[in-house]
């Protein structure tokens, strides 16, 4: 066996292990020990947040909960640009283990949704990564590694996916934000009024690209 075939398969163990694990214990995260686990770090404690964002994507777990947490723990400025920095890096490791795995053989054997994702990306190149990322047509962590499995350029990958996940990371982190200005007492309604603000246009969003492809059809 290739020594590059062997290194494939060891890390496709790995990954498995590794996801398998963290879905085990994913009820396990409790966000008040986080924050005190984090504090001890000082000023490194937002480069662990992010590394730990990155990992947490690679290995499926919700991205929403790390988004919530970044709001709490930084707040809605800091927060969004520390989660979105993680979640980022993860899609983009995520994006490079798909591509290192399987790239060629399922470019030979893609049927099915796979397939036009690979013709949808082929044909439109970052304009197509920019639209699934901003409507939720496939889950955020498995999108990462179907990417991976066509031929876009990683910097147009990183580069669109980071700008189009941020009105996400924006709602996101300022829902995780209000909800902990709603504990402490401190600018409750404001804080609630804006999270809802921010959710409310993520979730209109597609709606809204929708109308202007509909409207550049005719």
């Amino acid at each position: 066996m290739k020594t590059t075939s062997i290194v494939r398969i060891t890390l496709f163990i790995f990954l498995v292990a590794g996801i398998t694990t963290a879905i085990i214990y994913r009820k396990q995260f409790n966000i008040v020990a986080f924050e005190n686990w984090l504090t001890n770090y000082g000023i490194i404690a937002p480069l662990l947040f992010i590394g730990i964002y990155a990992i947490s994507t690679v290995l499926l777990l919700p991205g929403s909960v790390m988004t919530l947490a970044g709001g709490i723990l930084f707040g809605p400025i800091w927060g969004t640009f520390y989660s979105l920095t993680g979640a980022a890096i993860g899609a983009t490791i995520a994006f490079i283990i798909a591509r290192y795995l399987a790239s060629d053989w399922v470019s030979r054997k893609a049927s099915g949704w796979l397939k036009q994702l690979i013709a949808g990306v082929e044909t439109e190149g970052w304009r197509f990564v920019a639209f699934v990322r901003l409507m939720p047509l496939f889950p955020f962590n498995l999108l990462n590694y179907a990417l991976g499995l066509t031929r876009i350029r990683l910097f147009h990958y990183v580069v669109t996916s980071y700008i189009c996940m941020l009105p996400g990371a924006i709602a996101y982190t300022y829902i995780g934000y209000a909800g902990r200005s709603a504990v402490i007492g401190g600018g409750t309604i404001r804080n609630i009024l804006l999270a809802l603000g921010f959710f409310v246009m993520v979730a209109f969003l597609p709606r809204f690209i929708k109308r202007l492809q509909r409207s550049k059809k005719y």
